[in-house]
C-alpha cells in the first residue's frame, strides 16, 4: 500500500522551513500506524509498520515467534510454515510476515495528517518557549486581544501572553485592540505549550523603559541603582555615574524634558521622580525626598532610622499625600524615615518598605 508521493515530498519541506527532523516524522507516523492498526484489527498482534522513505510505500508485518509447538497463533508460527516466509528460519527466532490490509490506506492518511500537525505544534511550542525562555526581564510590544475573567490577553504575533490582574495597573484602562509594552516576569512550559506571565505593574517595567529611552544606561554610562514604585501614581529612581562628564539625572530627563516624558506618556501619567544615587546615606536620603529641600539628615546606623530636619514650608512636600514620597523614599533608600519640620512638629513615614523588585 502506498502513502501518496508527494505527501512524503511535503515532509522534507516540513523539515525545510519548520525544523522538524523528516525521519523523526516518520518515525512518530510508524508509531501511530501501529497503533492504528490494532485499533482496526486485533490488538493482540505483535505487529511492526514500515514506509519506505523514498517511495511513501507502507506496509504492516506481523512478528511472529518460530517454535514446533504453537499455543498462540497471533504470536507463534511452526517451524514448518515459517519455512514458506524464510526457508533459513530456525526455532525460537522471530520473522515477518507482511500483513497490510487493503483499505489501511484510508486509516494511514488520516493518521498521517493527525501525527504531521501534532508534530508540527508541538514543535512550534518549543521554538517559542525557546524564543522567550531566556528574556524574563524584557520588554516586549503586542496587541490586546481579549480578556479572560480579569486577565489581559496580549497577541505579540508568534504567541499569546497573559497580564494577570495582579500585575495590572488599577488606573489603567486596557481597550481590546490598543498596542501596549509589557515587562516578561515568568516563562512556563506547559502541557499545551508556553505560559508566558507579564506586568504592567513591576519596576522592571520602568528600568526597561528608560533602558530604552536613554542611551547613556543603555552603554552602560549612567546606572540604575534602585526603584521604588506604586504603579500607576509614582516612582522614584536612583541613579549614577563613574563619568564626571555625564550628568545622570539630566540624561534621564532628556532635552526639554522629552525621555522622562516619553515614559510618563507610556505609563499613561505615572509620576517619575529622578535622583542622584549617594554613597553617602544622608546625601542618598535627602534627594531621595525630592523634590522636598531638606535641611538636615541624622542617620541611626544600628537602628536603621533617618531623622531629616525641613523647612515649615517643605513639610507637606517632603511627606507627600498620604506618605506617598516618604514612603518612596523609605523603600528607595532601605532607610526608615522620621521627618520634622523645624518648628518642632514630628512627623513619621510609613514603615519602610523593600527596595527589591516585586
Amino acid at each position: 500500500m502506498k502513502m501518496n508521493i508527494e505527501f512524503i515530498e511535503a515532509l522534507a519541506q516540513i523539515e525545510k522551513e519548520k525544523g522538524i527532523s523528516k525521519e523523526i516524522l516518520l518515525d512518530a507516523l510508524e508509531a501511530s500506524l501501529i497503533s492504528a492498526y490494532k485499533k482496526n484489527y486485533g490488538s493482540s498482534q505483535n505487529v511492526s509498520v514500515n514506509i519506505d522513505r523514498d517511495t511513501g510505500e507502507v506496509k504492516v508485518f506481523s512478528k511472529k515467534l518460530v517454535t514446533d509447538e504453537v499455543k498462540d497463533s497471533l504470536l507463534e508460527i511452526d517451524i514448518t510454515d515459517a519455512y514458506s516466509f524464510n526457508p533459513t528460519a530456525k526455532i525460537d527466532d522471530v520473522i515477518s510476515i507482511e500483513v497490510t490490509p487493503k483499505k489501511f490506506g484510508r486509516i494511514a492518511a488520516q493518521t498521517a495528517k493527525q501525527v504531521v500537525m501534532q508534530r508540527i505544534r508541538e514543535a512550534e511550542r518549543n521554538l517559542i518557549f525557546e524564543e522567550f525562555s531566556g528574556r524574563e526581564t524584557d520588554i516586549v510590544t503586542g496587541v490586546i486581544q481579549r480578556f479572560d475573567k480579569k486577565n489581559v490577553i496580549i497577541d505579540l504575533g508568534k504567541t499569546e501572553v497573559v497580564l494577570p490582574v495582579s500585575e495590572q495597573i488599577p488606573s489603567e484602562q486596557y481597550n481590546q485592540g490598543s498596542r501596549i509594552k509589557v515587562y516578561i516576569l515568568e516563562v512556563k512550559k506547559t502541557t499545551k505549550g508556553p505560559q508566558i506571565t507579564v506586568s504592567r505593574s513591576h519596576p522592571g517595567l520602568v528600568k526597561r523603559l528608560f533602558e530604552l529611552e536613554v542611551p547613556e544606561i543603555y552603554e552602560g554610562f549612567v546606572e540604575i541603582k534602585g526603584i521604588a514604585r506604586e504603579a500607576g501614581s509614582r516612582t522614584k529612581i536612583a541613579v549614577h555615574t563613574k563619568n564626571e562628564n555625564v550628568d545622570p539625572v539630566g540624561a534621564c530627563v532628556g532635552p526639554k524634558g522629552s525621555r522622562v516624558q516619553s515614559i510618563v506618556d507610556e505609563l499613561h501619567g505615572e509620576k517619575i521622580d529622578i535622583i542622584k544615587w549617594d554613597k553617602g546615606v544622608s546625601e542618598f536620603i535627602s534627594n531621595a525626598l525630592s523634590p522636598a529641600k531638606v535641611l538636615n539628615v541624622a542617620v541611626e546606623e544600628n537602628t536603621k532610622i533617618a531623622r531629616v530636619m525641613v523647612l515649615e514650608n517643605q513639610l507637606s512636600l517632603a511627606i507627600g499625600k498620604e506618605g506617598q514620597n516618604a514612603r518612596l523614599a523609605a523603600r528607595l533608600t532601605g532607610w526608615k524615615i522620621d521627618i520634622k519640620s523645624q518648628d518642632g512638629v514630628d512627623k513619621k513615614d510609613n514603615p519602610r518598605g523593600d527596595e527589591s523588585e516585586k
